[in-house]
């Protein structure tokens, strides 16, 4: 074994030990090359956050199970519904495969970002446990504002939207009223949570088994765009196979406004996210550092390059003006171009559908357990009811907390605005969190520039990921051409997740720093074991002498 294989494996303990007895928490651990003893157990502080955690479910998750998790996470909605709505506001598919290439190589940037965090801090939670790690005064913050954007803004809605209109679509109904798509995307998101609640080792084969049939699908569908290319069959293309994709026309029409840029790569952002599921769920990963890097390197490489094809099948079978026209349902256009009305407008819509439904199993499944840990730490009302994995050996009360938003979110906004909407709103989120990690890291790297690091990322990506992130940020506020006519306002959503964060900060001080100076008293942590095993922290009050 080569001794960069045995730094990576230093980080790993054992299976959990007898919850019962603390001191068995004590673990031996060799840094370097020198047999340094860290005597001191694993606990919820976030000074330990460098030790690894065994989650008291154990660690069920091998490498084809970490691969699909993410895969099945990244290869959802977003491929078989953006294209047709990135295509509508950029105007060109030359414009269009470009984000799609842009989007791509920023995602390694962050991806970078994330695999030196994820190395150096193998634990679940992934953004909450870095941020926490990295930002710890003001004291709860970091945790504060992780802990708001998760509960409120950690929908799983869009794809139960994305199941709703196809499986409506396959039945019939092109144009469904308003209250069967959201019927039938609450009933999805209902029985998704309850199989991952009651049947929780059903819940991980099943995800694995529709992970691949996921990946089949995108194939199929890169191989059917070969078909046309080679056998020249009739699918109503009134200008022949290959015209839309000449050089001419390829760039025609595109919209260079940087504002409509940016809110059209939060669409392809939203398709490519996904590679950080796994760090939500490390501590139920097998050798989760090395699992880490190889799993989540391996998916974006796969990812890029069936997203790049397919959106080439997309051009070369569905004509541009229906492809703009088409919201959601650009993959039900192309099957039904191809195969025809019948079996392509409605048996392989009910596979998209299918689709939707294995990335809602992997996204619940990834975000019940973010949200777990989130209780874990004493920051929600009734923590240890929802830090619990009782009576069926899973996170029910995380499920719980990612049902309750993601079912408003669902319900509330009219339908034919929901699934963007969701989109550019977890987008903006999603945007912010990262600047504050790229940020995080270089400043943890000047404060402690010598924590164990298996991984360490470039300082070019990370300028990168800096650089963009910010532009993405102001783009929003940049007006578009056209003169706003009404609907809503184009920043709408990055208003939304600016309040959100000041929001939080608002809740953060009046809970922790006004309300403990009137009533005289400290929050402090307090460390408890339920009887399932697991360790949790109390946020009690300690009264000012």
């Amino acid at each position: 074994m080569t001794a960069n294989s045995t730094d990576e494996r230093l980080p790993l303990l054992p299976d959990t030990p007898d919850p019962s007895d603390r001191t068995s928490y004590a673990t031996t651990r060799a840094i370097d090359d020198d047999a340094t003893t860290h005597k001191d157990a694993p606990t919820r502080s976030v000074e330990d956050d460098v030790l690894p955690e065994t989650s008291t479910l154990g660690r069920t998750l091998n490498w084809n199970s970490s691969y699909i998790l993410v895969m099945s996470r990244i290869i959802g909605s977003g491929i078989f519904a953006t294209p047709g709505t990135i295509l509508q506001a950029v105007g060109s598919p030359g414009l269009s495969l470009l984000l799609w290439v842009i989007g791509a190589l920023v995602t390694a940037a962050g991806l970078a970002i994330l695999l030196e965090y994820g190395s150096m801090l193998p634990r679940s939670g992934g953004h909450k446990v870095y941020l926490e790690y990295t930002f710890r005064r003001p004291r709860f913050l970091a945790s504060t504002l992780v802990a708001i954007n998760a509960v409120l803004l950690g929908f799983t809605a869009s794809n139960c939207v994305i199941f709703s209109q196809y499986t409506l679509y396959a039945a019939g109904h092109v144009h469904p009223n308003e209250a069967a798509q959201k019927y039938v995307a609450v009933a999805m998101l209902t029985v998704v949570t309850a199989i991952h609640a009651v049947t929780p080792k059903f819940g991980i084969k099943l995800q694995n088994f529709l992970g691949w049939v996921k990946i089949g699908i995108v194939i199929f569908m890169i191989l059917c765009g070969l078909y046309v290319v080679v056998f020249r069959p009739d699918t109503g293309m009134p200008q022949g196979v290959e015209a839309q994709l000449t050089w001419d026309s390829l760039w025609q029409d595109s919209n260079w406004n940087w504002g409509v840029l940016c809110t059209a790569l939060f669409k392809v952002f939203y398709s490519y996210s996904g590679l950080e599921n796994i760090s939500n769920v490390l501590n139920e990963v097998k050798d989760p550092v090395r699992t880490l890097r190889s799993v989540t390197r391996t998916a974006l490489v796969t990812a890029c390059i069936m997203y790049f094809l397919i959106n080439i099948a997309y051009f070369l079978v569905v004509p541009l003006d229906e492809i703009k026209g088409s919201g959601a349902l650009i993959a039900a256009l192309f099957f039904q171009r191809i195969f025809g009305t019948r079996f392509g407008g409605r048996v392989l819509p009910l596979v998209v559908a299918l689709s939707a439904f294995g990335n809602v199993l992997v996204v619940v499944f990834a975000m019940a357990r973010l949200k777990h840990e989130i209780a874990r730490q004493g920051f929600l009302p009734f923590s240890d009811v929802l830090s619990s994995t009782k009576p069926f050996s899973s996170p029910v009360g995380g499920l719980i907390v990612n049902y309750v938003p993601s079912l408003l979110i669902i319900v509330l906004p009219p339908s034919d605005k929901i699934y963007s909407f969701i989109l550019e709103v977890e987008g903006y989120g999603g945007q912010i969190t990262g600047l504050a990690i790229a940020v995080g890291l270089l400043w943890l790297r000047y404060k402690q520039p010598d924590l164990h690091r298996p991984y360490k990322a470039s300082l070019f990506a990370v300028s990168v990921k800096l650089a963009l992130t910010l532009a993405l940020l102001v783009a929003p506020f940049v007006p578009p051409k056209e003169k706003y006519t009404g609907g809503l306002f184009y920043a709408t959503y990055a208003i939304v997740g600016i309040a959100t964060v000041l929001v939080s900060m608002v809740y953060w001080y009046v809970w922790t720093v006004l309300i403990p100076r009137w009533w005289g008293y400290s929050l402090e942590e307090e460390e408890a074991t339920l009887v399932d095993g697991t360790t949790i922290t109390k946020l009690v009050h300690k009264t000012l002498q």
